[in-house]
């Protein structure tokens, strides 16, 4: 299992726009990916599932890939993160 933590920094959050570039994201990966926030977790595959974390702006998150390409899923939400939410 890989892991990364992410502090997000875009004024409005994790919403609609950003949730959907990693959703899709996450689906290009055969591994289970999750997002996790306030000791919730959810299937970063699943639209619904971010949404409703309902992560604000200054909020921790924690990525967690498992399965054969597992890393490689890391690295691609990683850069999703970086790009659109933060650091």
């Amino acid at each position: 299992m890989q892991e990364q933590s992410f502090t997000i920094t875009a004024d409005t959050g994790v919403h609609a726009r950003p949730a959907t570039l990693l959703v899709n994201k996450a689906g290009q990966f055969e591994s289970e990916v999750e997002i996790s926030y306030n000791e919730k977790s959810v299937n970063l595959k699943s639209i619904m599932g971010v949404m409703s974390l309902g992560i604000p702006k200054g909020a921790e998150v924690k990525v967690s890939a498992t399965g054969s390409d597992e890393e490689e899923a890391i690295k691609g939400v990683t850069e999703v993160l970086k790009e659109h939410l933060g650091e």
